[in-house]
């Protein structure tokens, strides 16, 4: 019998439909199911109080990152206004309940999409969701990964299914190789900014090329964190022999003949010659240099090196004024040496020990730039004792970092931390929405390599100049 030839986002949804119901909705079996303490809480709790069971509570798993304190020495304070309520809250019904938790003190915690990789929980040809708009970062490993609001986490909770329907199909292509401080950030920005920040909404992404296939696993995470920034449903990348190196040996995957049998199968979650995607789009790597934004979306990215665009260039006038009006920023204005107040390097995006080792290779002997305030939190505890180990924190420390714990405060405001009122921040993050760092805050995003140069000039820096 002749099979059509089916993309791997095909091959791991046809394995989990329970059933298809009308208007081409399918009811999916969750084979995970991920929890933080900004939401866990809730979900557990109304579960509870609508006197519902967890279907299969060896599936799900939390950890406690959205709202802690990432001061050294914390405890369960929290600047978060209102904080204190979600993480004992989460904490009371992850025990009540009998869930995994990787808690404040337990070397297991971290950033959502760091540590559930970092553990194993996230395995090739799995189905995970999360109430975290970033959840598609675990597609690096090769699963299918979306992020649910509470109210559907609740539901898988207690069922273990969801009702979807099949998103479109994109492949995304980097031929080449990149060259010289051209990483997964500036691969993915560039991206964004060549399809803008709704160019792949109703799609789930496979990024796919000899670009791709280079990176490490860590990088991978980059790239699959970012499809969200580009709208997309979620994004993935087929299981390789660098995934499998990456995963053996991790927690919660499988050991002994469960292994052999597993790599197996998902070393056949790739995509079949022939296979036809809804859009594909073509990118070449080696031509990319470090990308840097200038405006208030991922989109409004550029070469580190290049002028602020005319609005008038761009797809949306409007937007892109609205955006130069609030970063402070002319048309024309080189990008390469903006003064910055402050530089971060921190979040699920990019604080990975990879991207630690690469910043603290920037700057190795340097310090930062008078009056720049600079901080590094490590994207998981284990992170942050690896490159402790290898003394990484010296590096930082030395350099004039603040060297902190795991958590997602100063990625986004809710309250709590926060750079200046109208400073201009360089930084490793997914998101340069007006005040998503704190009020007012400007934010330029960029890869950790680019921020270390940018912290130590204290002005936007092309690394490669460094």
């Amino acid at each position: 019998m002749i099979t059509q030839p089916r993309t791997i986002i095909d091959k791991i949804w046809d394995q989990h439909v329970v059933e298809e119901l009308e208007d081409g909705v399918s009811l999916l079996y969750i084979d995970r199911i991920l929890l933080h303490d900004r939401s866990g809480g809730l979900a557990l709790r109304s579960l509870r109080d609508e006197r519902r069971e967890i279907f299969d509570r060896r599936l799900v798993f939390g950890t406690m990152d959205h709202v802690i304190d990432t001061v050294p020495g914390r405890n369960s304070s929290t600047p978060v206004p209102g904080g204190a309520m979600f993480i004992e809250a989460f904490r009371a019904e992850a025990h009540r309940q009998d869930i995994t938790l990787f808690d404040i003190g337990d070397v297991r915690q971290g950033i959502s999409h760091v540590v559930f990789p970092e553990q194993g929980i996230a395995l090739p040809g799995t189905t995970m969701v999360c109430a975290d708009s970033h959840t598609p970062t675990l597609g690096a490993v090769g699963a299918l990964a979306w992020g649910v609001g509470v109210t559907e986490c609740e539901h898988a909770l207690a069922t273990q299914t969801l009702a979807m329907r099949h998103p479109a199909t994109l492949q995304a292509q980097f031929h080449g190789a990149a060259g010289r401080h051209v990483y997964a950030k500036d691969l993915v920005l560039a991206l964004i900014a060549a399809i803008g920040a709704g160019g792949a909404t109703g799609y789930a992404i496979e990024f796919a090329g000899e670009a791709v296939e280079r990176l490490d696993v860590e990088a991978r995470l980059t790239l699959c964190n970012m499809a969200t920034e580009a709208g997309a449903r979620t994004g993935l990348i087929a299981p390789d022999a660098t995934l499998l190196s990456y995963l053996e040996g991790r927690p919660f995957c499988p050991t002994g003949d469960s292994w052999e049998l597993a790599t197996r199968t998902w070393l056949d979650l790739r995509t079949d010659p022939g296979a036809v995607f809804d859009r594909t789009v073509q990118l070449d790597a080696g031509s990319l240099a470090p990308q840097v934004t200038w405006g208030t979306s991922p989109q409004h990215a550029c070469a580190v090196d290049s002028p602020v665009p005319d609005p008038e260039d761009t797809s949306d006038p409007a937007a892109a004024q609205r955006a130069l009006d609030y970063m402070g920023l002319h048309p024309g204005v080189s990008l390469t040496g903006l003064a910055v107040d402050a530089a971060f390097i921190g979040s699920c995006t990019n604080a990975r020990l990879s991207d630690l080792r690469i910043a603290a290779g920037v700057l190795r002997g340097h310090t930062v730039a008078d009056g720049v305030t600079a901080i590094c939190t490590p994207g998981s505890t284990a992170v942050r004792r690896a490159a402790e180990a290898e003394g990484l924190h010296r590096v930082f420390i030395d350099a004039g970092f603040q060297w902190r714990e795991s958590g997602c405060g100063l990625c986004f405001f809710a309250g709590g931390d926060r750079f200046a009122p109208g400073s201009r921040v360089i930084s490793s993050t997914n998101r340069n929405f007006e005040n998503r760092q704190g009020p007012g805050v400007r934010t330029h995003l960029a890869s950790p390599a680019t921020v270390a140069a940018s912290a130590i000039a204290g002005r936007i820096t092309d690394p490669r100049q460094a």
